[in-house]
């Protein structure tokens, strides 16, 4: 079975389209039970968001910050697996027909077998993965299984990449590039900063591919300011945190689909 990057591309090139950002949010599975998890994932696509990722828990995350280390760290308290992982991105892309990502650090692929990662991400009708800490230059074999199962492949690049290094990398990529917006692990900020409208201008003149911004965004203005730049706004931290604070799981989920609403209604405010 083929995977669904036509679809993600799709997604994206439609927001495009409508002369707006696209929502992209990110949930990890597990998260508070796998259950639970797949729950707020149709929240937050009810809520209006465009793309999900899933989040593959790691108990050694060099990218996340606070927030979503202490979600990773329930979800493995609790026995997370990557069979739950597959089976949150079957049925949250089922219920939903949207397209569904899964982020994961390489360790946990690499452990599993590629091709059996990418043929199950496939049939469960994942669209690709983004992956943080795999080097370009040793990511030939990832992206040949991913090709071969209609997956995309996104790498990730910072205000540090030099415009060479921005060259390479998005010339194995797929699917979109997700630029961060600041050097730094994931989490709400107070702004996103100039760097990030500068990382976007940059990556641009070497690809195509729609540059996606993530890492600091929280709230509808923020969303509304990186959307003026960038083809999507990526929000991860501000959803997990919601369901954090939340007193129980139904106030959760009702909270991450009205923080969705938020921002997509800020994606949408493009001036």
């Amino acid at each position: 079975m083929s995977g669904n990057i036509q679809l993600l591309s799709d997604t994206l090139a439609k927001a495009k389209a409508d002369n707006r950002a696209a929502l992209i949010a990110y949930l990890p599975a597990g998260f508070p039970t796998v259950d639970g998890g797949i729950e707020a994932i149709k929240a937050v696509f009810d809520g209006g968001a465009d793309v999900v990722e899933v989040g593959l828990p790691h108990s050694d995350p060099v990218l996340d910050g606070p927030v979503i280390q202490t979600a990773d760290d329930i979800a493995l308290r609790g026995g997370v697996r990557i069979a739950d992982v597959m089976r949150t991105v079957r049925e949250a892309f089922a219920a939903t027909g949207k397209p569904v990502l899964v982020m994961t650090y390489w360790n946990p692929i690499d452990r599993y077998g590629v091709e059996r990662f990418t043929e199950e991400l496939a049939a469960a009708g994942g669209a690709g993965c983004i992956l943080p800490d795999l080097p370009v230059q040793e990511s030939a074999g990832w992206r040949e299984h991913a090709e071969k199962h209609g997956l995309a492949t996104v790498f990730v690049v910072a205000p540090s990449s030099k415009d060479e290094r921005l060259a390479t990398i998005t010339a194995a990529g797929s699917g979109f590039v997700y630029a961060a917006s600041l050097m730094g692990v994931t989490g709400t900020r107070e702004s996103v900063g100039a760097e990030a409208a500068d990382l976007v201008r940059r990556t641009r003149a070497t690809s195509e591919l729609p540059v996606c911004v993530g890492l600091g965004v929280s709230n509808a203005e923020q969303a509304k300011e990186v959307a003026t730049f960038a083809d999507g706004v990526i929000v991860g931290s501000a959803f997990v945190k919601r369901m954090l604070d939340a007193v129980d799981e139904t106030a959760g989920l009702a909270a991450v689909r009205e923080l969705a609403g938020e921002l997509a209604e800020g994606v949408r405010r493009v001036s």
